[in-house]
């Protein structure tokens, strides 16, 4: 019996060493030592060059399968079948990225994309690229600047994703099941080559280049709503448009607007960049109805660049969009309603480019940037990088790496979110109602755009990192009594890193930018 005990007591204790290797494992900084801590200042006014690029990043989707009962879920236990197209005898799922697990996609409606606008003002060249996922983790940023050949001369680049929610997963979160990542590692290798190249490409198309700026803080009023309280949105669409300067021709254009692209909804398993597909479109070779050309596009490649998102910002299957050009109402959740939303987020864009209120003949490129490390005190993300679910280690025990840009151009500034940020923190209306967990008045003060400086500021959400919500700690809610007298918590912390991490970042960039300016 003695001995029975003594091999099943070093049967545990090996069990325990494994276990303790295979987390520490999955836990290990990916990046060990990686910092960045830039102040680059601008100088003077001189000649702007840019340049733009456009890969494809769609993945191919072998298989198909039938959904036997219209769940939107691959159920095989269930029945659901699939038709081995391939014949290599399995099922080659496509996991989509959003709402839930065991999205298998079943086609294409349209391509996704990495977009890349590359500027340089002679001394620094910055690149901005943004591709069709849910997210990328700082940890694959970090791996596609080392790639960057160093030819391309990039002085500081972001990488940022425009959230579709019908695209692969990125992140590990939305396989078979939570214990179970949805990642194809082929597929995300793919991703970080064309994000490379994209780069690369866009810096071998530099010409020398004029930009006009736009903006209409109020434009988006009715397309897209809020559904967490306070009410507070981002309603403003900005636009830059890149020309060269010397035959006018459209290089390109970036457009920033607020909203979870998510349009098609969770019975959707298409893959498709949602409604940024018809603003890029809409954009590029014009709004286009049964044949009919509505309105003339501007040419050269589009960008849309997502901004602050939580809360959450969104256009839900209750939030009808009426169409202006055939005065149809779509409500249900389909292309239809994606069309209309993106063709008139485009159409606002092409008009304010009409209008366009300032020309940047001659400029300089300012850039202030910096990593820093998050206490990641989410249980459920805890759980998901001890087990490799999610594929990012500790920057230090029980913190995670991220960072933060700020970039001026003339009288546009550009600020960098790792995740998704609560509109109230760019643009005021911070609350600390009662029920509140933690019994303080906003922290956040003054919020980002008073911090900004130029006409034109830019939010990008979901910049070099996707750390979930970003949340005032003031109005923080996972105990009861909840916020606003509700009957059930609000949605947002369970997708967050902690209450800490809204503050922790906005003192980071409160240091950036007054460091930036002084």
């Amino acid at each position: 019996m003695i001995k029975i005990i003594k091999w099943f007591g070093l049967f545990l204790l090996l069990l325990i060493l494994v276990a303790s290797i295979f987390i520490l494992y999955n836990l290990r900084d990916r990046n060990p030592g990686y910092s960045i801590d830039l102040n680059i200042q601008p100088g003077e006014p001189g000649l702007i060059s840019a340049g733009f690029s456009a890969l494809t990043i769609t993945p191919e989707v072998p298989d198909q399968w039938f959904d036997v009962n219209k769940n939107a879920k691959f159920d095989s236990e269930e029945g659901d079948t699939y038709s081995d197209k391939n014949g290599n005898g399995r099922f080659d799922a496509v996991w989509m990225a959003g709402f839930d697990q065991k999205r298998a996609a079943n086609g294409i409606h349209d391509d996704l994309w990495a977009r890349t606008m590359v500027l340089d003002d002679g001394y620094n060249r910055f690149s901005l690229t943004v591709i069709d996922a849910i997210g990328i983790f700082h940890d694959e940023v970090i791996e596609i600047r080392k790639a960057i050949n160093p030819e391309a001369g990039i002085t500081y680049s972001v990488i940022a994703s425009t959230h579709t929610h019908e695209a692969p997963d990125l992140m590990g979160l939305w396989g078979t099941s939570f214990l179970k990542s949805g990642i194809d590692p082929a597929y995300l290798t793919y991703v970080r080559q064309r994000i490379v190249a994209s780069i690369e490409t866009a810096a071998r198309n530099l010409q020398p280049a004029r930009i006009l700026f736009s903006q209409d803080q109020h434009a988006s009023g009715k397309l897209v709503t809020d559904t967490r309280k306070p009410m507070v949105m981002d309603h403003g669409i900005r636009i830059m448009h890149v020309l060269n300067k010397e035959n006018n021709e459209s290089l390109g254009t970036l457009l920033g607007w607020a909203n979870h692209p998510e349009t098609v909804w969770s019975d959707n398993l298409l893959i498709t960049s949602d409604f940024p597909h018809f603003i890029r479109e809409g954009i590029e070779n014009g709004i286009v109805l049964n044949d009919s050309l509505i309105m003339e596009g501007v040419g050269g490649i589009s960008i849309f660049l997502n901004g602050a998102i939580g809360g959450l910002m969104t256009t839900p299957p209750e939030l009808p969009i009426k169409d202006p050009w055939t005065e149809s109402v779509y409500q249900a959740p389909d292309f239809n309603k994606a069309r209309s939303l993106g063709y008139q987020v485009a159409e606002i864009g092409l008009k304010l480019l009409q209008q366009a209120q300032d020309t940047l003949h001659e400029g300089s490129i300012g850039i202030a940037a910096k990593t820093f490390d998050l206490p990641l005190d989410n249980p459920l993300f805890r759980i998901g990088a001890a087990s490799g679910i999610l594929d990012r280690g500790y920057s230090k025990w029980g913190h995670m790496r991220t960072e933060i840009a700020y970039i001026t151009l003339g009288q546009a500034s550009i600020l960098t979110y790792p995740g998704e940020v609560y509109p109230e923190l760019i643009n005021g209306g911070i609350e600390a109602p009662a029920g509140q967990d933690f019994l303080i008045d906003p922290m956040e003060i003054p919020v980002a755009r008073d911090l900004m400086k130029g006409n034109y500021k830019f939010i990008i959400g979901l910049g070099n990192d996707e750390l979930g919500y970003i949340i005032p700690k003031s109005e923080w809610d996972e105990t009861p009594p909840y916020l606003y007298h509700e009957k059930e918590s609000p949605y947002g912390e369970i997708n967050s890193l902690g209450p800490d991490t809204s503050p922790l970042i906005h003192r980071q960039i409160e240091q950036i930018i007054e460091d930036y300016y002084n």
